[in-house]
């Protein structure tokens, strides 16, 4: 792994977040910019719910275009991952040694992260104890709920 400002993203999560960036540069900040000249005419700027609403919605624009800018300095693309042993990229079948239920995660960045679609981030409790670990191997999970154990079944 490197530095902890260090984004880790798939090709295709690379992908929306440059889509996104030049949305908001080229789109939403020109709108933005005309919402709030349109706003400045109407007069006093001291009792002017729209020049309000307008200037929020800019530091909102701006603070995420900012966010992004600085995510996109630092990422590192998730590719040419191994299936020897579990790192960042694998989809990893697992099967809890305590009920013998089973799941399947992809382990991608914390940006990628969607546990509704079993995207769990390389930060997370069970990931970081996946890691560097190989089919059959039984690892102890520490979550916030306590410590439990599951046995991998397959990495892909």
């Amino acid at each position: 792994m490197k530095n902890k400002n260090t984004v880790y993203l798939t090709q295709e999560g690379l992908d929306t977040l440059k889509k996104e960036l030049d949305d908001l540069i080229n789109v939403r900040r020109p709108e933005n910019v005309q919402a709030i000249k349109e706003a400045r005419a109407l007069g006093d700027l001291s009792e002017n719910a729209e020049y309000d609403t307008a200037r929020n919605e800019q530091a909102v624009i701006e603070a995420r275009i900012k966010q992004l800018e600085k995510m996109l300095e630092n990422v590192s693309i998730i590719s040419d991952v191994s299936t020897d042993f579990v790192s960042i990229g694998n989809t990893v079948a697992i099967k809890y040694v305590d009920d013998d239920e089973e799941d399947e995660y992809k382990i991608v960045g914390s940006q990628e992260a969607n546990p509704f679609e079993s995207r769990i981030s390389n930060e997370s409790p069970i990931a970081q104890a996946l890691f560097n670990h190989k089919v059959g191997d039984i690892v102890t999970v520490e979550s916030p709920n306590g410590a439990y154990q599951v046995e991998i079944t397959a990495i892909q």
